[in-house]
């Protein structure tokens, strides 16, 4: 058990860093427009830069992971992640922010496929709910910090400290992580599935169950996006509320999602049915989404019904990583994860022009309707897949 938490604690630092240097650019957004003189417009396609790399990479980094073990990829990832946000806080223009934010995307890409595979193969099967409840967690957390960390050293001292400051977390991070890797070494595995043609590697991420997976996580993406991105401007819309209730009507959703995943890795646990979870999770959420739409939620009573609602999602969190996990075939941790696991940028890229076009229109209430409707499938699409937890069965 102590080598467990161990593990699970090393892991989880390196999400949290991942997290963080993914929101530590955005607040000093301001202070790069006013010194660089570029647009914001400029500045959103530098943040884009950085999730299109890593969208389109997760995939690759996960076929790496199965054939090289995750222990080198992790490493790697986290020097080039640091290494990407120094190189922007050197830029003195766009075109070096963009190609920071590239190697940074690049370091980003490997880390769900090879924190999955570590913990899949380091991690004692009956607390495997308990790590990928303590993993999301991490990640909230570094996404939490992120704004505070850089906008109070950009305050003082610019943003490229701020920046340099980020990185330099990141490589403490790496000094940890390098000093206990053999924490990460999984001993069994052979790859030897990693060894065989391109046509096993497409059967593998083309079966039924891995394409549920990632459509599942597609569209819980697309459900997020519009509750984080636009949840705000439709609530101020159809309630009339201020910015600043609305927006704590969305951290109400972060910390009773936070709070969810803690309880879900005790629930995944001891549950024999794990899809039932998600399931249960989503449809709780989607009716919120649904009377959030019908405009039957009282206006002050919108961060309680949203801190259910995220309460809900979390607990989901635990269960629908280890549902991928049963369906993964003996070698292919790591593409499955990756693959997967691009189903949430993938959907967090498809579908903020239409909330924008449904709140362009005057549709604040259609807002709601669609993460409605996204919740639906997301959970039709959970049900096709196994719900029987193998307890002894090792990725």
């Amino acid at each position: 058990m102590r080598n467990d938490a161990f593990v699970i604690a090393l892991i989880a630092i390196g999400h949290s860093v991942s997290h963080f240097l993914q929101l530590v650019m955005a607040p000093l957004f301001p202070l790069m427009r006013e010194e660089l003189g570029v647009s914001y417009a400029t500045l959103g396609f530098v943040a884009a830069v950085f999730y299109t790399v890593s969208a389109l990479l997760q995939p690759f980094a996960g076929f790496i992971v199965d054939r090289y073990g995750g222990r080198g990829v992790l490493l790697a990832g986290m020097a080039l992640l640091g290494a990407g946000t120094a190189i922007s806080a050197l830029a003195d223009g766009p075109v070096l922010l963009a190609f920071g934010a590239a190697v940074a995307g690049l370091g980003n890409s490997v880390f769900h496929p090879a924190d999955f595979a570590i913990l899949n193969g380091r991690v004692t099967p009956q607390r495997l709910g308990h790590a990928f409840s303590l993993h999301g967690v991490a990640g909230s957390l570094g996404f939490a910090a992120a704004p505070v960390f850089s906008a109070f050293i950009g305050a003082y001292y610019g943003w490229h400290i701020a920046l340099l400051a980020g990185a330099g977390v990141a490589f403490a991070v790496l000094l940890l992580l390098l000093a206990n890797m053999n924490q990460f070494a999984v001993a069994h595995e052979k790859r030897s599935e990693a060894k065989k043609p391109v046509a096993h590697d497409a059967r593998v991420l083309l079966s039924g169950r891995v394409i549920a997976c990632f459509l599942f996580f597609a569209l819980h993406a697309a459900a997020l996006t519009g509750i984080m991105s636009f949840g705000v401007t439709a609530m101020k819309e159809q309630f009339g509320v201020a910015t600043t209730f609305a927006s704590s009507a969305v951290t109400a959703y972060l910390v009773g999602s936070g709070c969810g995943m803690l309880g879900g890795g005790f629930i995944a646990a001891r549950a024999t049915r794990l899809d039932l979870i998600p399931a249960a999770g989503l449809s709780v959420s989607a009716c919120v989404m649904l009377l959030f739409a019908a405009g039957a939620v009282p206006a002050a009573a919108l961060p309680v019904a949203l801190g259910i609602a995220g309460f809900a999602v979390g607990l989901t969190y635990p269960s629908r990583d280890l549902i991928v996990r049963a369906s993964t075939p003996p070698g292919a941790t790591g593409r499955v994860y990756g693959f997967v696991y691009s189903g949430l940028d993938v959907g967090s890229l498809a579908t903020p022009v239409f909330y924008g076009w449904l709140l362009d229109h005057s549709l604040p209430q259609a807002v709601f309707y669609t993460v409605f409707g996204f919740a639906l499938l997301a959970i039709f699409t959970v049900l096709q897949l196994p719900g029987r937890k193998p307890v002894t069965q090792r990725i």
